[in-house]
Order: structure tokens, then C-alpha cells, then sequence
């Protein structure tokens, strides 16, 4: 089986719940910017990766056009608050304790001159109200500049903020407890849509297919590929893009993913590639760095690579894919891509098993075509001769000067030859009900007729070994649909093996019934029967029975094989029931003629 490569697509991702968030606390800015007296208002929140993220800007255009969505580090502005006089939630830290490169961390700073008063607002002080929840831990910060007035806030225009602060503060702890709760609910949904259509294919492909959307989706990504690791260890570097065109991973690429997928799965944990971000521990920097500049050749700022497995096996990797303007991926959505990993895991190693099956079913349907085509050439290439050979016995036989030995070894010639005629025709008969090639042309047979037919043919043995042979038919004609010659072969199997594996002074009854949309034509004897084990083998080619008593009788092992072809190319089935010593019922249901 072959590793399988799956589509990269590119769509915008953004989610509702920002939306909304950023609405909620837009509003606190702008109430800030409207009723507290100051110019502008920014409100962030605390992500995943230790930055704050700039979520709502009140108040000027140009502090929004370059503050809204910026990222800066935690620990830059907690090294800042420490030099901060604590105003209630407020942080105020003058110019003259500020870094001077706070300005650049910040990413803007008003252009206004400061005036000469001792309380007067310069351009680099920073009032910054941290936001914590209950538990104490940084969850965002309420920024405020530019005072209307130009001085630092008083007394009452502290409390003022302060009772902003607050509002802002619960905002946005629900801004971020809104935002855990849709990415568990759209994981959970993309991580079920998975699970489900992963689990109705048994292809390789079509489960990619299947559930490219679903994870596109979950995972806000921008793009995606699944790559397989083959059985014998190797994976495939091809990867394909929803136009269709190419994109090739090196073999070094290809040796780094599947290496860094075994490591992940080994360690049940996702890796994140990004530039500014170490590299996990199933990833080395030396090879970081090769991925992060195949991600710069197509455009891709991030990947989270989740590994794929099943048990102790690990059978791939998946990649999602974000721009560098996206947002990070989250630890909600790390644990369900990992979670994502271990279903598919099993679904690709349920279709990689229903492939092998697959390929080896057909295998054994080109065998079992080979089988056939040698079995009916070599018996076209005995029959000649054998005909040949008869005829030549016949010629002997007719001649008057034969002593009695000759005779007797002419005869037992004869005799090996009748049953090598046998086996060859039994040969040829089961190649060709056995052919795809050779359909049965359906008719309407009268079951009656045929049964009638068999009995009176096989009466002239059955008188021999004193054996009742009955008919259990309706008078009137009993039609199934399918060709004459072969339900006639079928019928006559059943009669003669019934009378050859019965002892001499038993009973057979050969039977006739419809059964709705079905005809029942059953045989049954009271002869040696049929241990359990040998039933399971009996309708196979040359398969003689392990009961000496039945090996002592002559056969070629074709009969009942040819009967079960029949009936499977019949639309039929055929049933047994056989107790050692007892006797056994064959009985074989076929299609009814129409009305």
C-alpha cells in the first residue's frame, strides 16, 4: 500500500466568538474614551503563547489602525508594572522609570508635547489597568492614554477608571471563557464529523476526502495534508493543492516528518512550527529550521503537525496550517488534534487492512482464473488422446483372435479410460460453469420433468443395492428459472452420490416444493453421512472425504463442486445437514420462474 497525499486548500479563517468579544469589549474602550476624559483606549487579552493580543482600540484611528491585533510579550510588561505605583487596579509608571524602549513594545506613542505643569501627561507614561481572574492569573490589560485635560488623573478620575477597569476585567474573562467554550464545542463537532465519515469508508482517499472540510473547519485552518507512513516504513513526499498543482516534499523533508511523527506518537504529544517559537521535542532546530523555510515557499506561517497511529503504531502525520496573520493555535485545540490523531489513526489502519484484504482477494481471483484456465486446456489436451485411445479398444476388442488374458487386460483398460473420461468431462464442466465469461442464459425448467428423469436413470443401481429410491413431488410441473442441462447435472449429482454412499437396503428420497419465490429440490439418504469437519470442505475441488468407509468408492471429487458452481451461478444456495452414520439431506433452493 502507498502512502496517500491529501489536498492543501487556503480560506480565510476567522470565528464568530471574536466577533463578538471584541464588540463587548470595543464598547468598554470607547465608554473609557467617551466618559473618562481620555483620548484612547486599548483592551488585550493574555494568549497561549504568553503574548498579549491588542482586541479592541477606542478612541483614535491611527493608535487603532496600528495597535488592533498587534502581540506583545507578558514578561515585557510585567518587568514594567514592577516599577509601577499601584493605583487600585491601576498601574501608572512615569516616563522617567519606563524603559525607553517601551515606546517600540507598544507600538505607538501620541505625538503631543507635554504641558508645563507638574502633574502634566507625557507621551511614554503608561496607565495600564492588569486584569486577573480569581485564581490571580493575568488574564488581559485595559491600556489608557492621552488624558483630555493633559494631566495625570486624580483622585476621582482614578476611581472613575478603576470602576472601568473592573467591567473591562469580567469582559475579558468572558470574552476568553466564550472563546474556550466555542473552540471545545467546533472541535468537538469537527472531532465527531471525523470519527463518523472516517469510520463509513474503508478507502484511504476517500477518508481524506471525507474529512478535509470537517477539519478545515474545527480548526480555522488555512490548509492541510495528511501524509500516510507505508507499511514497509515509508511515506510519500507529494503533496497536492485543490488546483491541482504539485507541491513536492524533498526526501530530507520526507525523512523529518515521518521521523518527528514516530517521536510525537512515541510521546503522544503535537508539535507547533513557528517562526520566534522553540521547536518541540520530536522536532530539532537544525530540522525546524528546513520545515520553516518550506513553509516560506508556500506561503504558510504556522503548522500544528499532530501524529497519527494506532496501539504502539504510528501510520502518519497531519498538518493544519495558518498565515502569519492568524490567530495561534490554542491548547484546546492541541489536546483535540491529538485526540483527531488517534481516530483517524484507527480508521486508516482499518482501511489499510480492508486494502490488504482487498488486494489479496484479488489475488486469489487471478489465481483461482489461472486455476480454471489450466484445468479446462489440460483437459481439452487429454480428451483427444483419450478419445483416440477408446476408439482403439473398441477396434481390439472386435477382434476374433484375443486370447482371455488379452481380453481381461483390454478390459481393465477400458475401464481406466471410462474414468479418466469422467474426470476430464467433470474438469471441463466445472471450468465452464465456473467462467464469468459464460453467463447462464435463464429459461423456465420443469424441476419435475428432470427429477423424473434422474430416478429413472439411477433406479437400475439403486435395484442392485436393494435401495428404496422415492419421489416426494406435486404431479403438476414444478419451474425454476436457469438452463436445463446444468440443474439436470445438479439433480443427477445429488441422486447418484445418495445411492453410492448408501448401504445396501437404505432409503433415498428426492423431493420437490415451492417455498414462495423459491423452488426447494432436496436429497435425502440414509447412508454413512458426514462428520462436521469434512462438512466444511465438501463443496472444494477433489475433495474426498476422510471417511474410509466413502474413500473406498469411486470418485473424482468434482461432483459437488460442480453442484455448488451451478447453484451460485443460479442465484441459489445450497444447504446440508449430515450426522455420521445417520444419513444426510442436501437441499438447494433456486430462483422460481416468473408466475
Amino acid at each position: 500500500m502507498t502512502g496517500h497525499p491529501i489536498e492543501v486548500q487556503q480560506r480565510p479563517a476567522q470565528s464568530e466568538w471574536y466577533d463578538t468579544s471584541r464588540e463587548a469589549l470595543q464598547t468598554i474602550a470607547e465608554g473609557v474614551t467617551q466618559l473618562a476624559g481620555f483620548g484612547v483606549a486599548a483592551i488585550s487579552v493574555v494568549r497561549d503563547d504568553g503574548k498579549l493580543e491588542v482586541m479592541a482600540v477606542a478612541g483614535s484611528d491611527e493608535a487603532r489602525e496600528q495597535l488592533e491585533g498587534t502581540r506583545t510579550p507578558v514578561d515585557r510588561l510585567e518587568q514594567e508594572i514592577e516599577k509601577a505605583d499601584e493605583w487600585g487596579l491601576l498601574r501608572f509608571v512615569p516616563h522617567e522609570r519606563l524603559d525607553p524602549s517601551i515606546g517600540d513594545t507598544w507600538g505607538w506613542v501620541p505625538d503631543i508635547t507635554p504641558l508645563a505643569e507638574p502633574d502634566a501627561w507625557h507621551p511614554l507614561d503608561l496607565l495600564i489597568a492588569p486584569l486577573y481572574d480569581e485564581k490571580g492569573e493575568l488574564r488581559g490589560t485595559l491600556a489608557i492614554d492621552l488624558p483630555v485635560d493633559g494631566k495625570r488623573p486624580g483622585t476621582a478620575r482614578r476611581q472613575l477608571l478603576q470602576r472601568y477597569a473592573e467591567q473591562a476585567g469580567r469582559a475579558v474573562i468572558t470574552a476568553l471563557e466564550r472563546e474556550a467554550l466555542s473552540h471545545q464545542v467546533r472541535l468537538a463537532e469537527a472531532a465527531r464529523q471525523v470519527v463518523r465519515r472516517a469510520s463509513a469508508q474503508l478507502r484511504i482517499d476517500r477518508i481524506l476526502s471525507d474529512i478535509r472540510d470537517a477539519l478545515m473547519r474545527g480548526f480555522q485552518a488555512r490548509g492541510l495534508w495528511i501524509q500516510t507512513i507505508d507499511e514497509d516504513g515509508h511515506g510519500t513526499g507529494a503533496v497536492y493543492s485543490a488546483d491541482g498543482v504539485q507541491v513536492v516534499l524533498t526526501g530530507e523533508l520526507m525523512r523529518i516528518a515521518e521521523t518527528a511523527a514516530r517521536r510525537a506518537w512515541e510521546g503522544q504529544r503535537v508539535e507547533i512550527v513557528q517562526r520566534g517559537r522553540p521547536f518541540g521535542p520530536s522536532i530539532s532546530g537544525e530540522d525546524g529550521e528546513r520545515i520553516l523555510g518550506f513553509l516560506d515557499t508556500i506561503g504558510i506561517g504556522s503548522l500544528l503537525f499532530t501524529p497519527l497511529g494506532a496501539g504502539p503504531e504510528c501510520l502518519g502525520n497531519l498538518v493544519l496550517t495558518r498565515t502569519e496573520e492568524d490567530a495561534d493555535w490554542s491548547s484546546v485545540e492541541m489536546a483535540a488534534a491529538l485526540d483527531i490523531g488517534h481516530d483517524l489513526g484507527r480508521a486508516i489502519l482499518n482501511a489499510r487492512t480492508f486494502e490488504r484484504e482487498h488486494q489479496l482477494v484479488e489475488e486469489l481471483q487471478a489465481l483461482d482464473t489461472y486455476k480454471s484456465q489450466l484445468i479446462a486446456t489440460v483437459s481439452h489436451e487429454l480428451k483427444n488422446p483419450l478419445t483416440a485411445i477408446m476408439g482403439h479398444l473398441e477396434m481390439l476388442e472386435a477382434s476374433p483372435d484375443l486370447t482371455g488374458t488379452t481380453r481381461t487386460s483390454l478390459a481393465a483398460m477400458e475401464r481406466g479410460t471410462n474414468r479418466m473420461v469422467r474426470v476430464v468431462e467433470d474438469l471441463l464442466l466445472l471450468s465452464k460453469v465456473g467462467d464469468p465469461d459464460n453467463p447462464v442464459i435463464p429459461a423456465p425448467v420443469d424441476l419435475r420433468r428432470i427429477v423424473d428423469d434422474v430416478v429413472d436413470l439411477t433406479s437400475v443401481a439403486a435395484e442392485r443395492k436393494a435401495i428404496e429410491l422415492a419421489v416426494d413431488a406435486p404431479r403438476e410441473p414444478v419451474l425454476a428459472i436457469g438452463d436445463h442441462d446444468e440443474l439436470d447435472r445438479v439433480c443427477a449429482n445429488l441422486v447418484s452420490n445418495a445411492v453410492k454412499y448408501t448401504p445396501d437396503g437404505g432409503q433415498v428420497t428426492v423431493a420437490l416444493a415451492a417455498c414462495g419465490d423459491e423452488i426447494m429440490l432436496s436429497c435425502s439418504d440414509t447412508g454413512l453421512g458426514i462428520s462436521a469437519e469434512d462438512q466444511g470442505h465438501l463443496f472444494r475441488e477433489f475433495f474426498r472425504s476422510t471417511n474410509p468407509d466413502a474413500r473406498s468408492q469411486p470418485g473424482t471429487g468434482l461432483g459437488l463442486a460442480i453442484v455448488s458452481r451451478i447453484v451460485q451461478r443460479h442465484r441459489g444456495r445450497i444447504e446440508v445437514e449430515s450426522e455420521l452414520g445417520k444419513g444426510s439431506t442436501f437441499r438447494v433452493l433456486l430462483p422460481a420462474a416468473p408466475g
